[in-house]
């Protein structure tokens, strides 16, 4: 089994307003990326568990929403690994974008 990719995003929000703005993000989110399909969203408490599909892979994780940060945490199948850095350098992109722009 490989590794998890792990993301952690900081963030001044605090916990309830970070949870807010991530509650529809990861839709948001799959809705500009043409090859990604979100298949399960789901939170309990402050952790969102999901499962998405790229190129016909699925892939798995969860979101731990802190204080003063988001962790992302996410398995990608064998054939997702060798996008492992573009899916990192993705996941904390939006992720910032989300955590930081004003409403």
């Amino acid at each position: 089994m490989p590794a998890p990719l792990v993301v952690s995003i900081p963030h001044r929000l605090g916990r309830e307003e970070a949870r807010r703005r991530l509650q529809a993000g990861l839709t948001r989110a799959a809705a500009s990326v043409p090859v990604l399909h979100v298949d399960e969203e789901r939170w309990d408490g402050d952790r969102m568990i999901f499962r998405v599909r790229a190129l016909g892979q699925a892939a798995q994780g969860h979101v731990d929403v802190e204080d003063d940060h988001v962790r992302v945490e996410v398995t990608l199948p064998w054939l997702l690994q060798r996008f492992a850095e573009a899916a990192q350098a993705a996941i904390k992109s939006r992720g910032n974008l989300l955590l930081t722009k004003r409403d």
